[in-house]
């Protein structure tokens, strides 16, 4: 279930555990390149699924590191009540 915390207190009590997992996603290789083509980043290793598969220890592209982190807002909306306190309420 979502995960509630009402103060920062409650939060920083969890560091160092697992807090929550995120439902899975997959990343397509369109999204990639976009990503890649947005960053200005085009490595082989996450643009060239030919070249990934026969030189990538993966066996295929890999995403971005900053593609992922960039995720990370989703993943928490998923799992973390962000909204508790009444005067941030919509």
């Amino acid at each position: 279930g979502m995960r509630r915390f009402l103060t920062v207190e409650e939060l920083e009590a969890e560091v160092g555990k697992e807090v929550a997992v995120s439902e899975w996603m997959s990343l397509s290789q369109e999204r990639v390149n976009q990503f890649a083509e947005a960053t200005d980043d085009p490595q082989w290793i996450h643009v060239d699924p030919e070249r990934a598969k026969r030189e990538s220890p993966f066996g295929g592209t890999i995403a971005h590191g900053f593609l992922t982190l960039s995720l990370l807002p989703k993943f928490f909306e998923q799992c973390i009540d962000q909204y508790t306190n009444t005067k941030y309420q919509q």
